[in-house]
């Protein structure tokens, strides 16, 4: 007898005795795989409900950020074309007051020759 993988109890292969066999002789490991306990499973389940939510958490907290940011951008612009307006507005300003003068002279109004307001107050 052969002795095959430390087992004296084999039948001899067919090749030793010096016959062809039709078929070959095989052999298959089947592993099967055992299902995980339900405390395993939890446990899985509930570390990735624990991650979700941590970047949940970071995308709201960036969408947040990200509002802000915008905000702020928007005022700058904001503050941006008042100025100008400030600016058009000081022009147009300084423009009519020239005109002041021009304006009375044509409706009939003169300047005063004393300098000063005088105000009459009636004595009572």
């Amino acid at each position: 007898m052969a002795y095959t993988r430390g087992n004296l109890a084999v039948k001899e292969k067919a090749t030793a005795r010096g016959q062809n066999p039709r078929y070959r002789e095989t052999t298959k490991v089947v592993t099967r795989r055992s299902s995980l306990p339900i405390r395993e499973k939890l446990l899985y389940m509930v570390t990735i409900l624990f991650c979700v939510g941590i970047m949940g958490g970071l995308l709201w907290q960036n969408s947040q950020l990200y509002g802000i940011k915008r905000q702020v951008f928007n005022l700058n612009t904001d503050i941006q074309n008042i100025g100008v307006q400030v600016k058009e507005l000081s022009i147009q300003k300084e423009k009519l007051e020239e005109r002041i003068p021009d304006e009375a002279a044509k409706l009939g109004y003169v300047e005063p020759q004393d300098e000063g307001v005088h105000v009459q107050v009636p004595a009572s």
